[in-house]
């Protein structure tokens, strides 16, 4: 088994350091000493053994993903990995929020092992008050095809009256992503009528809906409870 990564890092900094070499060099020193030819084929390996990893390999640009769960379940780190996992890839990544700061975000991004500050400003977040369908769109217009984009949350997008309806918020990010090639992550809450003992996981039927929406906007989805995580078309 592969060690975690960002274990594998730290070692390579270390011996960076300590021998005075350059990073690339003490990563596939670490990577030889863990059976690889090389750091990429490593990294590359790790990515196929997390649930992140397995996740982003199915995504092709112009999806719409839909992550949900209860609270506390992880869908916001899961969304986080899924942002590392394009960011691994050479594309950039935002994290727009209703309810996190900055400083919030990256502290669930040390939650997970990682740290934005390592990819080469292929990172943002966004925290603003005013983040709606439009405000996406304008953001990201020059966006790059691959660019992943995580929206927190779902059901906070039409909180003010000023904004559109949900469904039409969404199907513009929809016409949007498609057309651009870059990939839309909405973190969703679950309906608090869901039943674990009854289902091990909530689905697209579970989804917490305050104002009517079209389900089948989203192409793909992924749900999570107690740490296990279960995929399936939206």
């Amino acid at each position: 088994m592969i060690a975690p990564i960002y274990n594998l890092k730290r070692q390579a900094r270390l011996l960076s350091r300590e021998e005075k070499i350059p990073l690339h060099q003490a990563l596939d020193r670490i990577a030889a000493r863990e059976g690889f030819a090389s750091w990429s084929l490593l990294a590359a390996k790790a990515a196929e053994t997390t649930a992140a990893g397995r996740l982003f390999s199915r995504l092709m640009p112009g999806d719409l993903v839909l992550v949900g769960a209860r609270p506390g379940h992880g869908k916001t780190l899961m969304s986080l990995e899924l942002a590392v996992e394009a960011m691994k890839r050479g594309h950039r990544s935002v994290f727009f929020s209703l309810e996190y700061t900055h400083r919030d975000v990256l502290d669930r991004f040390r939650a997970i092992g990682a740290d934005p500050a390592q990819f080469d400003r292929l990172f943002a977040s966004d925290t603003s008050d005013g983040i709606s369908a439009d405000y996406i769109v304008e953001v990201l217009g020059s966006a790059a095809r691959g660019t992943l984009a995580v929206i927190d949350y779902l059901q906070l997008l039409d909180q003010k009256r000023e904004n559109p309806e949900l469904m039409d918020q969404v199907r513009t990010l929809k016409a949007f992503a498609r057309d651009r090639g870059v990939i839309l992550v909405f973190i969703s809450q679950i309906d608090r009528s869901y039943d674990p003992s009854t289902k091990p996981f909530p689905d697209i039927s579970d989804v917490r809906l305050p104002n009517p929406l079209d389900l089948s906007l989203f192409s793909k989805a992924c749900f999570l409870n107690k740490g296990a995580i279960r995929f399936q078309p939206a």
